[in-house]
């Protein structure tokens, strides 16, 4: 069993609050031309889940990672 984590974004719950985004230690989220969340840059997360914590609409979480098989 994998203890290994992954982002999961849901963008049409997204409200483009941005929190997540002000949150995030390491940059991994931007707000793109639609004022949603997107994540820019995957391999700098370092799956602390500030921005699972802080999103009101729970648009963005942690995930277990499923083994590829």
């Amino acid at each position: 069993m994998s203890d290994q984590k992954q982002l999961v974004l849901k963008r049409e719950w997204c409200k483009g609050c941005g929190i997540c985004v002000a949150f995030c230690p390491t940059k991994v989220l931007i707000m793109d031309t639609d004022y949603k969340c997107t994540i820019a840059n995957i391999d700098a997360c370092i799956k602390c889940g500030l921005c699972e914590l802080r999103c009101p609409d729970y648009a963005i979480y942690l995930k277990e990672a499923q083994d590829e098989q």
